[in-house]
């Protein structure tokens, strides 16, 4: 098969000249005839889809929702790895990795609007990240088996192997922005989308601060589980210093301006988005960004098989120091909250809370009720198969909704690794979830 080179594409367009590829990325800023039009149309497309009435109604929705000042759930299905089954890569028109990532970006607006119909909300905006190089925590992350990055099973080695005697190796991460590739980015999209689309510099610096994930990679999870028994004074240590790395890095982008707002249509914590009356609106708050000003989040899904007091003992005092900093927060992902929910309702500014497929959802009237957002993850092992059972479905959805009335609820379907190559599994879920929820509320 042969491989498009738009150097030798006599349509192609040279957007920017002079510089290298975007780190790890290998674009070289030249984009084909072709793909500007594909591009641009995909833009004008989002444009039309974020002028409409429902998307208005969907983001207000959203913000009373995150106010606590409505009971009407919200539905959300964000399909992960799925989406390389909607949106197969071998259907993308463009041929650079930057142009197939931005194309790629456009569509899934588009699908979500069109095809899923769920409360999505698709703004008017094309948002541009920074080039960054990372220089972690001083070990490579090692893993066995599948590949991280297709969502397959793998093992996490040891890379920090002796606590004791590794330690003095570890060091700070450094965020290293490489400027002129920021800037030719950013310049690319205003030459391609301005008057279609507002271009904003917008980096997602941290999906979860919660310290497990790094620990994890540094010691594996067997070592994760273990090493406050067998390694007390050591581990804990590595989550003072992990902690402390978190804290720099913070304080680091909010001191150099490096922050965005999360409170619009911006995916905080495991599940929702961050619209609010109660922080400053993305619209004006965009230089200068405050901490206080955004949502944090700290999960502990690492956990989820340990004793409950480990996360009040260990984990608590850290989140607390981090979630601090800003000006609402969110707790969990795949762990079961109800068994540290008196631990956990002490972390500052609380107001989402993740109430996955292995929690009680029962308690959710009760522990939750009015005061915090229940994030409602019904399994995604049903939409993995090529047929889905929709009667099985059917029936956690409905459970889902009768057992956490009472609560302020949004209904997540998230961890999807595969659809079963049948798109229809998400486009169903999200139909029978509001059908299930109109029969209750």
């Amino acid at each position: 098969m042969a491989v498009y080179d738009p150097q030798n594409d006599p349509a192609a367009v040279q957007t920017t000249a002079g510089y290298p590829p975007v780190h790890g990325m290998g674009t070289d800023f030249l984009f084909a005839k072709k793909e500007i039009q594909v591009l641009r149309g995909l833009a004008s497309r989002v444009s039309e889809i974020s002028q409409r009435a429902d998307m208005k109604q969907k983001a207000e929705l959203w913000t009373r929702h995150n106010d606590l000042k409505t009971d009407t759930p919200v539905v959300f299905i964000d399909p992960e790895y799925g989406w390389n089954e909607l949106v197969p890569p071998e259907t993308l028109e463009c041929a650079d990795p930057l142009a197939r990532t931005w194309e790629m970006a456009l569509r899934k607006q588009i699908y979500w609007a069109d095809d899923l119909k769920d409360d999505r909300v698709i703004k008017g905006y094309f948002d541009v990240p920074y080039s960054v190089i990372d220089t972690g925590w001083g070990f490579a992350e090692e893993t066995t088996g599948g590949a991280t990055v297709t969502g397959d099973a793998y093992h996490i080695e040891a890379a920090l192997a002796d606590l004791e005697a590794d330690f003095e190796k570890l060091h700070y991460p450094d965020i290293i922005i490489q400027p002129e590739e920021s800037d030719v980015m950013m310049d690319l999209a205003h030459s391609l989308f301005d008057g279609i689309l507002k271009v904003r510099r917008k980096h997602t610096w941290w999906w979860t601060l919660g310290l497990g994930w790094d620990y994890v990679f540094l010691r594996g999870m067997e070592n994760y589980m273990i090493d406050y028994l067998v390694e007390p004074e050591w581990a804990a240590k590595l989550r003072e210093f992990l902690c402390e790395g978190k804290l720099r890095m913070l304080d680091y982008l909010q001191e150099n301006g490096l922050l965005a707002t999360n409170t619009g249509a911006t995916y905080v914590g495991s599940g929702g988005f961050g619209f609010t009356d109660e922080l400053p609106s993305e619209e004006e708050n965009t230089e200068n960004v405050q901490l206080k000003d955004m949502w944090g989040f700290c999960d502990a899904q690492e956990t989820a098989r340990m004793d409950p007091d480990f996360y009040g003992e260990y984990l608590l005092p850290l989140h607390k120091k981090i979630l601090s900093r800003f000006g609402l927060s969110c707790y969990g992902c795949c762990e079961g909250y109800e068994n540290r929910w008196h631990y956990a309702k002490q972390l500052p500014n609380l107001r989402r809370v993740s109430v996955s497929p292995w929690a009680k959802w029962e308690t959710v009237p009760e522990n939750l009720g009015k005061n915090y957002i229940a994030s409602v993850k019904p399994s995604p092992t049903p939409l993995a198969e090529p047929h889905m059972d929709e009667d099985a479905v059917r029936n956690e959805c409905r459970e889902a909704v009768e057992k956490t009335k009472g609560g302020i609820c949004e209904f997540i379907m998230k961890d999807n690794h595969t659809l079963g190559h049948n798109p229809q599994n998400a486009v169903r879920w999200v139909e029978i979830m509001r059908q299930e929820i109109d029969k209750v509320y």
